[in-house]
Order: structure tokens, then sequence, then C-alpha cells
């Protein structure tokens, strides 16, 4: 089975058929433009080595070679055998908020539903890691333990919902503490060693009214574990809707019967990632960067997990790039104007 070490560069074939309409409207026009100047019956005579095919042959050599090109880039790779290895990875514990203010739909679907979608696509990006998952509102509570077993997080990620936990607000100190039990922090059966490569990621609207969730992070730092954040939500704040029966009925009010609206702390958020010596970024779409979070995990240390099987993968490049740089000559050799001295039919007459 072919796999690409870099599949995302695979979006670029999407320029080969948008370059050849491209092309092919350049051709309409350029013909419009002959028939204005000169009948076409006299095509013939005003340009008697004109060839039809050929402008369309080297056209199609090129967009093959960029084609080409492109695959050579995403450097297609073909796993021949399978190795035993050490498995190297970090421990990162992911802080999910499933308080009614996650509900607001001033991102869509929702914050919950495009939190969760985040979470998947954050699970997507690790590679040897463990990880854990932490739900908080009011209290919060320990969803899936630390494990490299990723169908199983996205299973109980799936079941996560506002109704998980009764005690509403939000208790960002509480999950940082939770997440930090995931490793092992604070059980009396196992020695707690101090390590460099832990992380947090919370991911949250930020508005946090339970405890001192600053003083949380540091504490973790303190212990070697980095806290980063995600923040959900917009600044200029949307209602909370309520459901009933999964139907929407209406928002929610509070006692003076004003339409309660929630806003994302931002400011709390990126408080909260510089006391654990992470990073803050903004949901603005589904990976909500995801790679700079991705990215400050793979600077952390490794631990060793263990005996692992790994498919040794080859590059198999060359193949497309002999192909394209084939392409190429042949256009560089095809000439657009007929060849006389070359015409195969003169030559099979003369035979």
């Amino acid at each position: 089975m072919i796999h690409f070490q870099h599949p995302d560069i695979l979006y670029l074939l999407i320029a080969v058929p948008l370059l050849a309409l491209l092309w092919v409207w350049i051709q309409y026009r350029k013909s419009r433009r002959l028939r204005e100047f000169a009948d076409r019956q006299m095509f013939g005579r005003l340009i008697p080595d004109q060839s039809k095919v050929r402008p369309i042959i080297k056209m199609t050599l090129l967009l093959l070679a960029l084609a080409l090109l492109i695959i050579t880039w995403a450097n297609p790779q073909v796993g021949s055998k399978m190795v035993q290895g050490d498995q190297k990875g970090s421990d990162v514990a992911i802080c999910l908020d499933i308080s009614n203010s996650m509900m607001a739909e001033d991102i869509q679907p929702n914050r919950l539903e495009r939190s969760k979608r985040i979470v998947a696509n954050l699970l997507n990006g690790l590679g040897g890691d463990r990880v854990s998952l932490v739900v908080f509102a009011g209290t919060s509570f320990i969803q899936m333990p630390l494990t490299n077993d990723y169908s199983a997080t996205k299973m109980f990620l799936d079941q996560v919902n506002c109704d998980l936990i009764a005690t509403q607000g939000t208790a960002i100190g509480d999950a940082i503490e939770k997440a930090m039990q995931t490793f092992g922090y604070g059980d009396e059966e196992q020695t707690w060693v101090k390590k460099n490569s832990r992380a947090i990621i919370v991911i949250s609207d930020g508005e946090n009214f339970e405890d001192d969730a600053r003083s949380a992070a540091a504490k973790a730092l303190s212990e070697g574990i980095v806290v980063c954040t995600i923040g959900m939500g917009g600044e200029e704040g949307a209602p909370i809707p309520r459901y009933k029966n999964g139907v929407r009925t209406g928002f929610k009010y509070d006692r003076s019967g004003n339409t309660v609206t929630t806003r994302m702390d931002e400011k709390t958020l990126k408080e909260i990632a510089h006391a654990g010596d992470g990073i803050y970024v903004r949901a603005g779409n589904v990976n909500a960067g995801i790679d700079k979070i991705i990215d400050r995990i793979d600077h952390l240390e490794k631990d060793n997990m263990g005996k692992a099987m790994f498919a040794e993968y080859e590059s198999r490049y060359m193949y497309p790039l002999i192909a394209a740089l084939f392409c190429l000559l042949l256009e560089v050799m095809l000439f657009e104007r007929t060849n006389h001295k070359l015409n195969l039919d003169k030559i099979l007459k003369r035979k």
C-alpha cells in the first residue's frame, strides 16, 4: 500500500485541472481573435505550418509533469517490512469544558461540538503519545485514563455532552489537578517522578468562576508539566440555548428576565498558558492552531513507552520524478509547428 510522507501537498493537484481550464480559455480567446483577423479558409495560407494537435500534446505533457512533480514532493512510500523498536512519546492530558456556556453557537455548530472536532484532529496529529481525557464544568472527572489507544479515546469523546456533570460552572483549576492525577500525581501506590515529558491542554471558553486556574497551572509547571490552552467562542458573546428532547426551546434568562450572554475570556486563558509555560491559540477553524500545540508537544522530552512494531517505509519518489523529467524532455523536443523534414506521410510516400 502506498503511503505519502506529506499528504497535504497532494491538495496542490487541484491546480492541474484549473491550469488546464485556463489554457483552454486562452486558446479559445486566441482563436476568436484570429477569426476576427482573417477568414478560417485563409489560416492555411497565413500559417501553413500550424498544427492543431501538437500544442495540445505539449500542454498535456507539461500538466502531467507538474502532477508528477507534486506527487514527488509528497514523497510516496511503501511499507516493505515490520520492525520492532522503542516507542517514545509524551503524556498528554486533554481537559474539555462541558459547561452550559459551551452550547453557545457563536462557533458553528456550537462550542462543544467544535471542541470535540479539535480533540479528534489533535489525536490524529499525535504520534506515539499517550493521552487522557478530563471533562469539567463546576467539578471535573476523568473520562478516559492515560492510554495510547486513540480509537477508544475517540469513542469516549463521542459520548461527551453537557449533561455529564450536573454542577454548573467552569472549574479550570480543578480540571488541571485531575489531569495531573492521570499522570500519577498524588497516587500513594506509586512514586511520583518529575518529568519534562508531560503536557495539559485546556479547551474552554475561559469563563472561570470556581477556582484559581493560574495557580493550578503554575503548580503543574513546577512538576514539569506544560499547560496549553485553546479558546472557544467570540469576544462579542452569544446567548446560551436551551434544549428539550434535543429540540431548542429558547435561550437561558437571568432572574431579571434578560438573556444570558456568554463571552470568551481570552485574557484568563492567556494567563493560564503563560503560568504553565505553554501557548494559547484561539479556535478560528477546525484546526484551531493545532499545529502550534503539536509542535509544542513535540519539543517536550520523550519517554520510553516500551517495545512496539513499526512499518518501515521506503521512499519511491524517484519513479514519479523520472517520469516527470521524461515528460518535460518530450515537451521540449516536440515543436508546435509541423516539421516537414520529419513528416511521416511524406516519408511513407517516398518509400
